[in-house]
């Protein structure tokens, strides 16, 4: 006999994980994401899709880090997925800003040295 029968929230778990990368895949090829942000959306999927499908992966989990109650080690794994989006959007909006700060820096000095050679033509 199977210890983990399938339950209405096992189907909609995998429903729902099935739905959302169709939903990423769809958003790269309309170019809405890029794919290198999409990765990470991508991967806590497929790990959601995985735990929906095999149950007894939670148990495992569970029994590995030492935690009694196993939706708790699902909670931890959601916390470290939202952690890690976290950190990498975090890495992106530093470089952008450093970007941006770069791109305002030249712009200045642009509009200086266009400005001197409207002086020096006038």
């Amino acid at each position: 006999m199977n210890p983990y029968p399938i339950s209405p929230i096992q189907i909609v778990s995998i429903t729902f994980s099935i739905f959302l990368l169709v939903l990423i895949a769809i958003l790269i090829r309309k170019k809405k994401i890029r794919e290198e942000y999409a990765i990470l959306w991508i991967l806590i999927f497929l790990i959601f899709l995985l735990l929906s499908i095999f149950r007894g992966a939670i148990d495992t989990i569970s029994s590995l880090l030492g935690i009694q109650y196993q939706p708790a080690s699902l909670f931890l794994i959601l916390i470290a997925s939202l952690f890690l989006l976290t950190f990498h959007f975090s890495l992106v909006i530093s470089d952008m800003k450093k970007k941006i700060n770069h791109l305002a820096m030249t712009l200045s000095i642009l509009e200086e040295s266009l400005s001197e050679e409207e002086k020096n033509s006038s």
